[in-house]
């Protein structure tokens, strides 16, 4: 019960570890890894740190933040594009990141078709008229599988020092468990959701009836969204301005397959090269050079013996020229999953890696190599 708390409560000290926003974070992520939803928004995304948590998500393909602060969303965007390693090892997922400027209270088409909505310590900052807006905004028109709301819980509020009416100056309103649950139910009731209520941030010892910190409400739809029970109009024009845009390379993605396929046959090729040719005298007697090679080596040779079974699989030394059937390159494991099929291979390759006359083997002149 209070693995996330330490306190002083007669002194009036809270502290939590982690902190309130990571267990926030957290409790999103572990919703994310036990439904695999593969697009998720989150509303009021500020800062976009909890988009960025979410990114490294497996399941997710595509994730979209909403806020009404542009510049906010601006100064951290860039957290969200992707790094040279990204490029250099794309995932085999597909992943698109996308942020928006706009209101909660506002209805626009790029926000629907999404399994999972999170709206994280963002409607105790809605104006009466916008709070009045938002349920049919999220639950009739974006109609998620999911949507996780969290608020502060004002019942708290005076085990936190120095907090005397809300616990930030942009709160409209700070809701009690009652009011919170009421409200949810309602949302729920009204748009064919179901809810349950938990939270972050226990209590001491003893105050367990002031209840969580940060409460939460997760709604799911009780059933599935279809054309037929749609009783609104949807939009045709966005009103919601794009600010960021990131395509992350993917192995879905032709381009980045085919460079991820030629490396690593062009790499396995060498390797059995290196493997079939004799060892160049000028290393004859350098056991340091040899050692460098000797562990890829005796792994690849270890691997050929088991593998070639056939003739036509072997490869094979003649004159200059070192031949390494694709038969036996497409039998890699990892060539294997990237192409999925041998003819697949034949045509991720043609252009790319040197073949011989018939294109059955990659093919390798040796004349120059020692000089």
């Amino acid at each position: 019960m209070e693995e996330n708390f330490q306190g002083e409560e007669f002194a009036g000290v809270i502290k939590f570890t982690p902190p309130l926003y990571k267990q926030r974070y957290q409790f999103v992520k572990d919703l994310v890894e036990k439904y695999k939803p593969k697009k998720v928004a989150d509303l009021g995304c500020a800062d976009c740190r909890l988009l960025w948590m979410l990114k490294f998500c497996s399941c997710i393909e595509v994730l979209a933040g909403l806020d009404i602060s542009a510049s906010v969303m601006k100064a951290k965007m860039h957290t969200l594009s992707p790094l040279p390693f990204d490029y250099l090892q794309p995932s085999e997922r597909s992943l698109t990141v996308t942020l928006h400027h706009g209101s909660v209270a506002h209805k626009d088409p790029c926000m629907l078709g999404f399994d999972l909505v999170t709206c994280i310590e963002l409607i105790e900052h809605l104006e009466e008229s916008e709070l009045q807006k938002f349920p049919e905004v999220v639950f009739g028109f974006m109609a998620p599988s999911i949507v996780v709301i969290s608020t502060p819980n004002s019942e708290f509020n005076p085990l936190l020092p120095g907090v005397v009416l809300h616990r930030h100056p942009d709160h409209k309103f700070e809701w009690n468990q009652e009011q919170f649950q009421s409200w949810a139910l309602e949302a729920a009731r009204c748009y064919d959701y179901s809810v349950e209520f938990t939270g972050v941030g226990h209590p001491p010892k003893g105050m367990e009836n002031v209840g969580f910190c940060t409460q939460i409400g997760v709604f799911v739809r009780k059933h599935p969204q279809t054309g037929g029970s749609v009783q609104y109009e949807k939009p045709t024009e966005a009103v919601y301005k794009t600010v960021f845009k990131a395509v992350y390379p993917s192995l879905k993605d032709e381009k980045y397959l085919r460079n991820a396929v030629v490396s690593e046959v062009l790499f396995i090729a060498q390797n059995i090269k290196h493997h079939l040719m004799p060892k160049p005298e000028e290393y004859d007697d350098d056991p340091e050079r040899e050692s460098e090679f000797q562990p890829s080596v005796n792994c690849f040779s270890d691997y050929l013996e088991k593998l070639v079974v056939d003739k036509a699989m072997e490869p094979f030394v003649s004159g200059n020229e070192v031949y390494i059937p694709l038969a036996t390159i497409f039998s890699f494991p990892k060539v294997n999953q990237l192409c999925g099929t041998f003819e697949k291979l034949c045509k991720l390759i043609a252009g790319k890696v040197p073949l011989s006359s018939d294109g059955s083997a990659v093919v390798f002149n040796t004349e120059h190599e020692n000089e």
